[in-house]
């Protein structure tokens, strides 16, 4: 069987930007959607742990953008929201805070934090569709907290 060259071009051109459009990374940051988290964190003597940072997010971001937080420290891992995220455009200060009855294992020093500006939404038939507008990994620090 023969194929023609015009033909076998547009097969693979078409192949190409199918491929493209599916596999190429969406960049947040090219909507102007970012997160950070602060170097240190915060365990209160009540037994709270705090961690802080800075997002944006775009006016045409998804309704409801949530700040999710997951601390990991030897082996345990806690995870804990934020809030809801003002998307404006601007530069906004969030915190987190969660107890730390259910994971005494947390304790001053060194840890790992992993922040998320997620969206979520019902799809069909009636799946959770999560999307991370930005995400920020990095090392901090625990330290108690005086009043």
């Amino acid at each position: 069987m023969r194929v023609s060259t015009r033909r076998a071009a547009v097969t693979v051109l078409s192949a190409l930007a199918a491929a493209s459009a599916f596999t190429a990374p969406a960049d947040a940051r090219s909507h102007g959607d970012e997160i950070s988290v602060q170097e240190f964190g915060h365990i209160s003597a009540d037994g709270h742990v705090t961690l802080f940072g800075t997002y944006s997010c775009a006016p045409s971001s998804p309704r409801g953008v949530q700040i999710q937080v997951t601390l990991t420290q030897d082996g345990t891992r806690l995870g804990f929201g934020g809030g809801e995220a003002v998307c404006d455009g601007g530069q906004h200060d969030w915190s987190a805070s969660a107890s730390l009855r259910l994971t005494p294992g947390v304790h001053r020093g060194a840890a790992g934090a992993q922040a998320r500006l997620q969206s979520a939404s019902l799809g069909s038939p009636m799946t959770l569709r999560v999307s991370y507008l930005a995400e920020a990994e990095r090392d901090v620090v625990l330290e108690e907290k005086h009043r």
